[in-house]
């Protein structure tokens, strides 16, 4: 080891040069990292292929401004060095550096990196008045000459830049080493990878393009670093993450307070950024640093319905009352994604430049500002959905500068569409590969899979000695949880089981499943489809709890007495189970009603063994009911609550297609499986956190703030209803009390209210929070975490792993083996977070998609579909909003339009335009007009007309109009039931693109492209996810994707 020293100029956060002096250690061996090597360098990290033609290395420039051209899976091969990470490191940050970071760890992408300035014989040091870009190119092709002579010359190298005085320099000066620009590295090593050409060309052309818009400041330069460190410390200023309002984009953000030691008393809500120019270049998603105004120039938040996303209404728009308002001093952090964008109308492109290829684009998310980038294809892609980057946003510029990145497809075909939701939710579900296919099991009629010999020693068998069953939707077919119940020899005893599909099994920790189940976090389900968290193999057959098969378990076992039911004793651990029945609800419920329903399974068998077995089944069924009541009775007294969705019953055709939903009663064997579910992951979450007290991973709902009641307590009080939100017991009594007998959708809006002001629940590691914080107030338990679905959520496989570990320690008396960190753990809590988030934003925006595409073609003054039943839930200033049970949606009606005329209400309920005004109160809205006054009163039925808003740039949405204060009374009530619409529209919008796919196909191509067939996994609406869908238009904007019996029925803002 030799050892030396480095010197570095470095710019410090105030802007300085700075000298730094460091020690520099040089190694003669160093991992080479390929496989390739005959020198047998060691290292444990990848290793790159050797099945390649070459081995490339980008210098520093390629890494800093071409990283996303290296993302692409088709190139192999790349050797990043040391040298080239650590200038782009410095050059663009540290959201860059974790990018390239995440990169290099992904097994997925065949590069490594060579530490380069680490090995003896590849290190350059600098030499004098040499710049340091000089330099840095220097050490990359010493560090490609030092690779292709220590691989023997095996296999050339290519070292890729865009420095053209570099390729000269060095491009002859060894023969096995070739020196090119990135561009012809591209057209003549890749010539089929399109993507990255188009890539490559648009991030040229924009950075050959970028410059000042002028001289002159648009918005004041962000504060230095330290400073914005030094005044979050010091209280001057509030550090949160910026929220754009994306019905006034314009005009309105806010930033939640969190992270600062600001002890200011009076900041107890958001902090208000009114207008572009306060906002200072912060985008949606930042994090941002903000100084709080003088109090004497607070404003309040817009009360006003808003017709136009992000127009400013004209008149009078009322606020609430004043809320500490400030403006962005810093970014902290940019949390820039990928942006679906629509290119302006053809009569504008020509208006906004003399220069045609720079172009303002519009973002498909209303809370995005428009983004200058440069194009030659502006009027090729007039009617595409492309996605693009924002690169930079300079205080000279009133737009961020990006580039584009390749084309979505033509707006408006329904799969553009649902790509777009996807893409703008940060969701990427490519085809599952071929080596993680590799790992599954084999599964056919010529190889059928079988139990594995020695997972009979190794697991308690229960197929000849428990009666075990599955309850799920009917035509469900990823069975993931079953049920026993037995009385035990003796008969003071009752044992319960709760058996889920042990998909550790097949699923290895770091295997390419693994990491691609990670990367995914959960089952996406989406109105039409759905995306697996695994491979089909797994999710659908052999994780599946079938009937009449073999399947491995993960088992909880609870010994209850017979009397009190109180617990006696609880065994963890895998089994192997024979599932004896598959019930769906309908046919469990029947059975325990007495109504003698037929069972399938014992269709075939002669009267005496059937009744036998009938008899054993509806036994099971009856103790595991009055088990499942003292559950949820236990649950009751400590506050558990109940948030009620829009119960509907699929109906299934002959294919197991859903064919209409129609209203149900909620069943009590939902609230029986549920209840069983529950207890399992509360015990399971006993066991995790009692064995890895700081490494757990487990699930808590925080108690909501009191504020967030407000408009929940004053609805109910408008009814003469009282609200106790002082606890969750509280709570869930006075719901319980707020009902009308006459209009059963009172107290289904009030429980809406309950669950919007709720806070999300969230996945965490133990050793992140204190003990007094694990608590889920929706649920009532102190413990709580997810064990019974590992098919479709990832927190569930983590789950698995660790109560394994915690079973293998105890029985083999040694200490407990942790899986990860308590900061890798919250990592991976965070991550599950956010990709839970983005699922059920994309579930609810494709149930938006569906609905718009129902109604698109049909004329609303002619169509009695478009005239709807609805009810008033809140008041706003120039209008309401309502909800409409028929449909499942929810909307604002305006009582006011442009023209400042109001709206007079008939003798006969019908509603006309007037000249008039508006007075709001907390619980009504009054139009006077020279007719006379009208008041809606919240709750009010009213009749509304739906029609559709549609929307070149944006999300197409649906207009509702109020037509008459009086309910509406449908002509034929028994045709068209409540709830039905959803599958209608559904239904009735992938009829009409098949159509019109069939019609069309002699004329141009398909619609979908190879790729996309190969992860469209599910083409019909899917039973889980419709049930879903009505559930969240009903009641939140983010509510829980669950399985009907499952968390989210109790609470839905738990799961």
């Amino acid at each position: 080891m030799i050892k030396t020293e480095k010197v570095l100029h470095l710019k410090s956060c105030r802007g300085r040069q700075v000298r730094v002096v460091r020690e520099h250690y040089l190694r003669e061996r160093v991992s080479c990292g390929s496989a390739l090597c005959q020198a047998a360098c060691e290292g444990d990290g990848k290793l790159l292929s050797g099945d390649v033609t070459h081995y490339v290395v980008p210098d520093a420039g390629v890494v800093r401004d071409f990283l996303e051209v290296l993302e692409f899976r088709g190139l192999c091969g790349i050797v990043f060095t040391q040298t080239a990470c650590q200038a782009a490191q410095h050059a663009r940050g540290r959201r860059h550096y974790n990018r390239l970071r995440g990169l290099l760890k992904d097994p997925r992408h065949d590069c490594v990196l060579f530490a380069n300035e680490f090995q003896q014989y590849a290190y350059c040091p600098r030499e004098k008045g040499e710049t340091q870009e000089q330099w840095h190119t220097r050490c990359v092709y010493h560090a490609a000459v030092w690779y292709y002579n220590h691989l023997a010359g095996l296999t050339p190298v290519v070292m890729i830049t865009e420095d053209q005085k570099a390729i000269k320099t060095y491009s002859s000066l060894n023969s096995g080493v070739y020196v090119i620009s990135t561009n012809e590295y591209l057209e003549s090593f890749w010539p089929d990878l399109q993507g990255a050409r188009e890539l490559y060309a648009s991030i040229a052309q924009t950075l050959q393009e970028r410059e000042s818009e002028g001289a002159e400041k648009e918005y004041p330069e962000h504060l230095p670093a330290d400073v914005l460190e030094a005044g979050i410390k010091s209280g001057r200023f509030i550090q949160g993450t910026l929220n754009v309002n994306k019905h006034r984009a314009q005009h309105e953000a806010f930033v939640r307070f969190e992270g600062s030691t600001n002890k200011n008393t009076e900041l107890n809500s958001d902090v208000l950024i009114s207008g572009m120019k306060h906002r200072n270049r912060a985008i949606h998603g930042d994090l941002v640093a903000v100084e709080l105004s003088p109090r004497s120039e607070w404003t309040g938040r817009t009360t006003a319905l808003t017709e136009d996303h992000g127009e400013e209404r004209t008149g009078d728009d009322t606020q609430s009352q004043p809320m500490p308002t400030g403006r962005v001093v810093g970014i902290l952090q940019r949390n820039w994604r990928d942006y679906v964008v629509t290119f302006p109308p053809r009569e504008e492109l020509q208006s906004q430049s003399r220069n045609s290829q720079k172009i303002l684009v519009i973002p498909w998310d209303y809370r995005i500002p428009k983004i200058r980038i440069s194009t030659q294809q502006a009027e090729t892609l007039q009617d595409h959905r492309v996605i693009v980057r924002v690169d930079s946003w300079e205080s000279t510029s009133l737009y961020p500068s990006g580039h584009s990145v390749r084309v979505l497809g033509k707006a408006g075909e329904l799969e553009t569409e649902i790509q777009t939701i996807l893409l703008e939710n940060g969701i990427h579900v490519a085809p599952f590969s071929e080596a993680q296919l590799r790992e599954m099991p084999l599964n056919s009629k010529e190889h059928p899979w079988r139990v594995d010999a020695s997972e009979l020693s190794s697991r308690r068998d229960l197929r000849d000695t428990h009666l075990v069953f599955s309850i799920d939707p009917l035509g469900c077919e990823d069975v993931d949880d079953a049920l026993s119940v037995r009385t035990l020899p003796g008969g003071k005893r009752l044992e319960l089981g709760v058996h889920i599909a042990d998909v550790t099994h097949f699923v290895k920790e770091g295997s390419l499943t693994d990491l691609e189940a990670r990367s995914r976090a959960t089952t996406y389900y989406l109105a039409d489809r759905r995306y697996d968290m695994l491979p089909g193999v797994l999710s659908a057959d052999l994780c599946s709890l079938l009937r009449r098969v073999d399947r491995y378990a993960m088992s909880v076992l609870w010994e209850l007495d017979a009397e009190s039911l109180a617990v006696c004793k609880v065994w963890y651990g895998r089994t192997l189970i024979h599932s004896s029945y598959q019930l769906h609800y309908e046919l469990a419920q029947s059975l325990l009603n007495g109504e003698g329903a037929e069972v399938p399974e014992l269709a075939q068998l002669e009267s005496s063994e059937r009744d036998q077995k009938l008899a054993e089944l509806l036994q099971a069924l009856e103790t595991l009911t009055r088990v499942a009541r003292h559950l949820r009775a236990q649950r009751d007294k400590g506050g558990a609550l109940e948030l009620e969705g829009v119960e509907v019953r699929a109906q299934l055709d002959k294919d197991k297609n859903i064919a209409a939903l129609v209203p149900k009663q909620p069943l009590e064997v939902h609230e029986t499986v549920a209840e069983c579910m529950i207890y399992a992951n509360h015990w399971v979450a006993r066991k995790v956190q009692e064995s890895f007290p700081h490494q757990a991973l487990l699930r808590h709902h925080p108690p909501p703030k009191q504020e967030f009641f407000n408009q929940l307590i004053d609805s109910a009080r408008s009814r003469h209803f009282t609200i106790d939100t002082r606890s969750n017991k509280a709570l869930a009594d006075s719901l319980d009390q707020a009902s009308d007998p006459q209009d059963p959708l009172v107290n289904r809006l009030l429980r809406m209210m309950a669950t919007q002001a709720m806070s999300n629940a969230l996945y965490f590691s133990t050793g992140s929070y204190p003990e007094e914080e694990y608590y889920h107030y929706g649920l009532a338990l102190d413990r709580y975490t997810h064990f019974t679905s590992p098919i479709r959520r990832y927190a569930d496989i983590i789950v698995h792993r660790l109560l394994m570990s915690a079973v293998r320690s105890e029985e083999e008396d040694c200490p407990h083996k942790t899986l990860a960190s308590n900061k890798e753990l919250e990592e991976m809590a965070r991550q599950i977070n956010n990709k839970n988030r983005a699922a059920q934003h994309a579930q609810k925006q494709s149930v938006e998609l569906f609905q718009y595409l129902y109604f698109r073609d049909k004329d609303p003054l002619t169509d009695e579909r478009c005239v709807a039943d609805a009810i008033i839930y809140t008041i706003r200033a120039n209008g309401v909003l309502v909800f409409i049970p028929q449909y499942g949606l929810k909307g604002a009606v305006y009582l006011k339009n442009r023209d400042g005329q109001v709206l007079s209400v008939e003798d006969d309920g019908r509603c006309e335009w007037q000249a008039g005004k508006l007075q709001r109160h907390h619980d009504r809205i009054n139009t006077c007009t020279t007719t006379g006054t009208h008041t809606f009163h919240l709750f009010d039925h009213v009749t509304v007309r739906i029609s559709v808003e549609s929307s070149r740039s944006h999300a197409n949405s649906l207009g509702l109009e109020l037509i008459s204060n009086r309910p509406h009374a449908s002509a034929r009530p028994e045709s068209r039931p409540a709830g039905r619409g959803h599958s209608e529209l559904v239904q009735e919008v992938v009829r009409r693109e098949e159509a019109s796919q069939q019609a069309m196909e002699e004329k141009r191509r398909p619609k979908l492209s190879r790729e996309e067939r190969e992860f469209r996994q599910s083409k019909r609406p899917n039973l889980y996810s419709l049930l879903q869908d009505i559930s969240e238009l009903a009641l939140l904007d983010l509510s829980a994707s669950h399985v009907p019996g499952s968390e989210s029925q109790t609470c839905i803002t738990s799961a």
